[in-house]
């Protein structure tokens, strides 16, 4: 009798109703006006502001940047491979799912307005012609003549503050920011001088921001998986080799 019982109610029992969903965590833009499980220290508009438009200084501008990219960079910010202590603790607390709809949101927003700044004369020149006696390829063969970005591999520099940029290339320089597979800008911001990136991140910052004209609202998941999503080679017809200089 008690096993004819068991049975009777061992189904109901292993039917448990789905974990509820934290309303925080409904949409991107839930999670990045609310910072999801984080709570409001993780809000990401805190620092990148209202209409992911950075602030100017260390948060770099999120809006429309391309959503694989955007999403692969919380991956490697959660794993280490991008060290920041700060949006570590926030991307471990957001799982693949979250990581995808806050990459959509704001891969979908416009690109706010940026003025172009004074051009760097010193960073001009490596960023337009790079230094093919030290084997440098210019910034523009992977980020676009006008730095609006070319493909989710290489993401738009005009209108990103020129501190971001320049602590990017010391971080790869110093080997504290480590996702480029192949190793292309850890091995350009080595060749280049402090001055030079101090020059080639203010002549970037300079370039008046736009949307790359590919650029989609939610880029598909195999942009994100792909070996150069971080640091890739100027668009071609057979040949993925080739560094990019920004």
């Amino acid at each position: 009798m008690r096993f004819a019982l068991f049975l009777c109610f061992a189904p109901v029992a292993g039917c448990s109703a789905p974990a509820h969903e934290s309303p925080f965590r409904a949409t991107g833009e839930t999670i990045a006006f609310s910072g999801g499980d984080g709570g409001a220290r993780a809000a990401c508009f805190t620092c990148h502001g209202l209409a992911g438009e950075g602030d100017g200084r260390e948060a770099p501008r999120l809006a429309g940047l391309d959503a694989g990219y955007l999403h692969r960079q919380l991956d490697d910010y959660a794993s280490g491979r991008r060290d920041h202590g700060a949006m570590r603790a926030i991307a471990a607390r957001l799982d693949g799912g979250d990581r995808g709809k806050v990459a959509a949101y704001y891969a979908a927003l416009p690109v706010p307005p940026s003025p172009a700044g004074a051009p760097d004369p010193a960073g001009a020149a490596l960023y337009e012609r790079g230094d093919p006696a030290r084997g440098l390829q210019p910034c523009a063969a992977c980020h676009g003549d006008d730095g609006e970005g070319m493909g989710p591999g290489n993401p738009p520099l005009a209108g990103q503050p020129a501190a971001y940029l320049e602590t990017q290339l010391h971080a790869w320089r110093m080997g504290r920011r480590h996702n480029d597979p192949l190793g292309e800008m850890r091995e350009i911001s080595r060749r280049l001088s402090p001055d030079q990136l101090r020059a080639v991140a203010a002549h970037a910052a300079a370039l008046p921001a736009a949307r790359p004209p590919e650029a989609r609202a939610a880029s598909p998941a195999a942009h994100r998986a792909g070996p150069r999503n971080d640091a890739s080679a100027p668009p071609s017809h057979g040949s993925e080799s080739s560094p990019r200089a920004g």
